[in-house]
């Protein structure tokens, strides 16, 4: 039987939060859907399948000469008062939100590689952390793929192999790392703002 090539990546990144009293960051946070559109703000890549699971067509991903198109099922739930969190957040953080992706899809492969010779695992969790007048907005993101390899690259030393995938891993979380310190908090910037004027 053929062993599967696996590869990880992680990010673990903060940004400054800056709160206002009139708009909490969790108070912001508890609009999934405007959540979602800030970090995937192209509708016509997103469509929302129940209370807390997302369909998200990805950019294309580019692995040696193949090119797929992901199609991944986020999950989004919320957790608080310090009960089930995940490890390494503090209990005292007031909200926590957990990404993971549920079930996947990968558009040009399927004539290659089996979804079922293929794991996709991803979680992650965004909170955030006040240390009296600071607050900052963790971020963190664990990727793991794991795949036995179609006959079409099992001929690719192992090295050149691990090279392209980690930098494919790495564009991906680097990409939701500059979604959510980009896009997210920008869109918080325009939510206080519609507070700011709904009280005027």
């Amino acid at each position: 039987m053929t062993k599967p090539a696996t590869y990880s990546s992680r990010i673990s990144t903060d940004a400054p939060l800056f709160e206002s009293p009139e708009a909490s960051f969790d108070e912001y946070l508890d609009d999934k859907t405007r959540v979602v559109k800030a970090i995937f703000p192209d509708k016509r890549r997103s469509q929302r399948l129940n209370e807390e699971e997302w369909r998200i067509q990805m950019s294309p991903l580019q692995f040696m000469f193949l090119t797929a198109w992901p199609v991944i099922y986020m999950r989004l739930r919320y957790r608080s008062r310090g009960i089930g969190y995940p490890p390494g957040i503090p209990r005292d953080v007031t909200k926590v939100v957990e990404l993971d992706i549920t079930r996947w899809e990968l558009h040009g492969l399927d004539n290659i590689l089996k979804l079922s010779e293929f794991s996709l695992c991803v979680k992650g969790s965004l909170y955030p952390e006040r240390r009296g007048a600071r607050s900052q907005l963790k971020f963190q993101l664990q990727m793991n793929i794991s795949s036995v390899l179609p006959p079409v690259l099992s001929l690719v030393p192992e090295d050149v192999r691990f090279a392209v995938v980690e930098s494919v891993l790495k564009a991906l979380v680097e990409d939701m790392k500059n979604k959510v310190n980009g896009s997210l908090l920008a869109d918080y910037g325009e939510f206080k703002k519609e507070k700011l004027k709904a009280k005027v």
